[in-house]
């Protein structure tokens, strides 16, 4: 077979094994290693395989990722993601939809300091469903704002899609960060504006709540101002250049165990809990990455990546109309896979598009973890829908899938709007980049 036809063979090969529920980052890593062993040679495949594997788990880049899961660990077992959304309640839970419009604000907190959308759903589900339940909101709305705040994990910063996307096209996560702010904040005001045109056009979906005194919002802000310190501490230090992504997540993670001892509200088993989950996603990533880096290295042999860019950059099509259909493409496979290994499986074949369309890297990224965030609440797989799931067993999944898709039409609209105005990609990260002359790593920006 010629070497094109063995790159094509190995992606229906690499998909079949998806689909028959082979862990990913073990299935990318299994055909690039056959790939390359059958392209080149057994003994360099093999030799391959090692230096990516020890490259990939000694990667100081990477150290990045187990620091940022630490930290949301933390926050949700010492009872911050509680405090958070106690908070947000006291000030919009009056308005009929206040939960739910609460939810969706403490979802994007949350994000500031978690940075992965499974465990944003996961843990604002577990707070905030019996509530919402309690109030007797519509079973649809209350999970499906849920499964679609928890979406916001992988958009605001710190964000372990970003942090991957930044090392595998050799971009600066800092400035994927500061870029991922205020689309952030733009969607959370869409979910918000959502909940409020669905509990106006059917009251029935949500009562109001009971209100709350001055005396008890007032009170209630000490749940935002540490989630707010957190965020300040670790994009205040990225923003002004004080240290690397890498020492944000370890300052992040240090301060979250601070402000948990203080409050004495972490178990030792909560900890002993926090590191186990943070072992168990860290491991998963670094075997998806590994995964990727190997088939990345098969395909680089295929050249596919290569013929792919040239032959979509030379259609007779403007440029925009290629770029609706590289969102089409992550569209369609978010419905089938996850977002990190999506991510990890097209950047090498669709990022030379990319560069040869004179599109911005940065802009880009920040679109494609729009995309992926429409993946993760879509049916048939839509993992932020199963997590809510397992939260809530008693709701029928079609339920659940039925009160995506009003947000679905909020993400759909964000996207519109970054791709017609690129500059909320690049307000805060104009203002980090002034500011560099502070940072220690100037290569950082």
């Amino acid at each position: 077979m010629s070497v094109t036809v063995t790159g094509i063979v190995g992606f229906i090969v690499l998909l079949l094994l998806f689909f028959l529920g082979f862990p990913v980052g073990f299935a990318m890593a299994l055909v690039g290693l056959v790939g390359f062993c059958y392209l080149v040679s057994p003994q360099a495949g093999l030799s391959l395989l090692a230096s990516d594997v020890f490259f990939s788990f000694s990667s100081y880049s990477l150290t990045v990722i187990p620091m940022f899961v630490f930290m949301g660990s933390i926050a949700f077992y010492s009872g911050m993601s509680r405090r958070l959304y106690d908070s947000t309640y006291k000030f919009l839970g009056r308005a009929r939809g206040g939960l739910a419009m609460a939810t969706s604000v403490a979802c994007a907190g949350f994000a500031a300091i978690c940075g992965s959308t499974n465990a944003s759903a996961a843990a604002m589900g577990k707070v905030t469903l019996p509530e919402m339940k309690r109030f007797n909101y519509d079973d649809s709305l209350a999970t499906g704002c849920v499964a679609a705040g928890g979406t916001l994990g992988i958009l605001i910063p710190p964000s372990t899609i970003f942090i991957i996307y930044g090392i595998m096209t050799e971009v600066s996560i800092g400035k994927l960060f500061m870029s991922g702010i205020f689309p952030g904040i733009i969607l959370t005001i869409l979910f918000v504006i959502t909940i409020f045109i669905l509990c106006r056009r059917n009251p029935n979906l949500a009562p109001p709540g009971a209100r709350a005194t001055w005396k008890e919002k007032l009170l209630s802000l000490s749940g935002v101002g540490e989630m707010l310190l957190l965020f300040a501490l670790v994009m205040g230090g990225l923003f002004i250049g004080f240290f690397t992504p890498t020492e944000a997540g370890a300052i992040g993670a240090a301060g979250a165990l601070i402000i948990a001892l203080a409050r004495r509200t972490l178990s030792w088993q909560g900890f002993v809990n926090s590191l186990i989950d943070t072992t168990r996603i860290s491991c998963m990533v670094f075997i998806i990455v590994t995964g990727a880096i190997i088939f990345g290295h098969f395909l680089a042999v295929t050249r596919i990546p290569l013929e792919a860019a040239g032959w979509l950059a030379g259609l007779p099509l403007p440029p925009l109309a290629i770029l609706g259909i590289i969102i089409l493409t992550y569209f369609i496979g978010g419905c089938f896979m996850d977002s990190l290994a999506l991510i990890t499986l097209t950047i090498p074949i669709l990022y030379p598009i990319i560069l040869a369309l004179n599109f911005d890297p940065i802009w880009f990224g920040v679109l494609i973890v729009l995309v992926c965030e429409m993946g993760v609440i879509t049916p048939p797989v839509g993992i932020n829908v199963y997590v809510i799931k397992g939260v809530a067993p008693e709701v029928p999944l079609e339920t659940i899938f039925k009160g995506i898709f009003p947000f679905l039409a909020a993400i759909i609209v964000n996207i519109g709007i970054v791709i017609a105005f690129p500059q909320v990609t690049i307000l805060a990260r104009s203002y980090a980049v002034g500011t560099k002359a502070f940072a220690r790593d100037k290569s950082f920006w």
